[in-house]
């Protein structure tokens, strides 16, 4: 399994936003809608073995996690709109305590960076993705591996401080700094030309 987790620091909790604005009434969620996209689109199909967590930090109803799940995933369409529209309905939903199934794929949580985390790090090795790590074409990929990256910005401090307690991995995709959407397509391809052509 590949994991991601994308930090949207003032990405939108509440769903009131209008899918005409995702870039700036949604507090940048436009960055995290590529992400998703990039986690799971190919050519004519979808990545069955990733996991796509978005935490979601802005606005008034912070933290939530809407997490996408390839192996059950439906109606996730290559145009950002509709992606924007399946996170809003998961905003959208009443939470307690636990997951919340918004529709076939996509749950959402009241988790924070912290708990997700916490979570994924039982389930795979961290890899922290930062522009002072490791040449990704020289480092060993485990087998779950877990990519932790921000959207615009970089993790804060206390997140920073938070993932490495746990002594991530860290690896850099090349001498420039990309996107995060265009990081995790560049690291699925890497892992992808290993395991067809080892």
């Amino acid at each position: 399994m590949r994991y991601f987790v994308i930090v949207g620091h003032r990405a939108a909790t509440t769903g009131d936003f209008k899918l005409d604005d995702i870039a700036g009434g949604a507090g940048r969620l436009d960055i995290l809608v590529r992400c998703v996209n990039s986690a799971f689109f190919l050519s004519h199909d979808l990545r069955k073995d990733v996991e796509a967590y978005l935490v979601c930090e802005g606005g008034r109803d912070a933290p939530k996690t809407v997490v996408f799940r390839g192996s059950e995933l439906r109606y996730l369409n290559p145009d950002e709109r509709s992606t924007a529209s399946l996170i809003r309905n998961a905003l959208l939903k009443p939470l307690e305590d636990g997951e919340v199934k918004s529709s076939p794929g996509v749950y959402v949580s009241r988790s924070s960076f912290s708990d997700v985390i916490k979570t994924l790090s039982e389930k795979g090795r961290l890899v922290y993705m930062k522009e002072d790590g490791q040449d990704c074409r020289e480092y060993e990929y485990p087998e779950d591996p877990v990519f932790v990256l921000g959207d615009n910005r970089d993790l804060t401090e206390e997140e920073e401080a938070e993932l490495l307690s746990y002594s991530p991995d860290r690896i850099c995709i090349g001498p420039c700094s990309l996107h995060a959407d265009h990081c995790m397509i560049v690291v699925h391809n890497d892992m992808d030309r290993r395991e067809v052509c080892p």
